[in-house]
């Protein structure tokens, strides 16, 4: 899939609150680092997972499922399986009237309910990652410990 920068751009700053399906408690998982990248550039982040309901992750309680949910969302970031979707994105549809985007992380893709979404109105993200995104969008992308576009006279 091919995003244009603008598009990602729109996404990421029209954002607020994200709900992360299958956001991982251990902190060396990506579905873990990449809420908490969220939630410390000031997104509102409502970890989602089953196995971890009622903890505590970034400020927010951790929910069962979308519909546990009790305030507004205006992107769910999926962190599951492709073949996991399809039901993920009927709930979110069905509980976030307001919801604006469904993105899917790298290496998670489903064109049945990416169509489903779409066909409502939301923007569908597919295969890529909002904190990379964010990273190369925003100027944070760090390569050797320092910012690129950062030059030292002192070399």
């Amino acid at each position: 899939m091919e995003y244009s920068d603008q598009l990602l751009k729109d996404v990421l700053t029209r954002t607020k609150t994200v709900a992360v399906v299958g956001v991982s408690m251990n902190p060396v998982r990506p579905s873990y680092y990449v809420a908490r990248y969220l939630s410390l550039k000031g997104y509102t982040v409502i970890p989602v997972n089953p196995g971890h309901t009622g903890k505590m992750l970034f400020g927010q309680t951790v929910r069962a499922r979308l519909s546990e949910i009790d305030t507004p969302v205006d992107m769910v970031d999926i962190f599951r399986r492709s073949e996991a979707v399809p039901p993920i994105v009927d709930e979110a549809l069905a509980h976030f009237p307001a919801l604006k985007t469904i993105w899917m992380q790298i290496g998670v893709e489903n064109a049945e309910a990416a169509a489903k979404a779409e066909a409502a109105g939301l923007t569908v993200i597919q295969n890529r990652c909002p904190k990379i995104e964010y990273q190369r969008l925003f100027g944070e992308l760090r390569m050797g410990g320092f910012a690129t576009g950062v030059i030292s006279s002192k070399l």
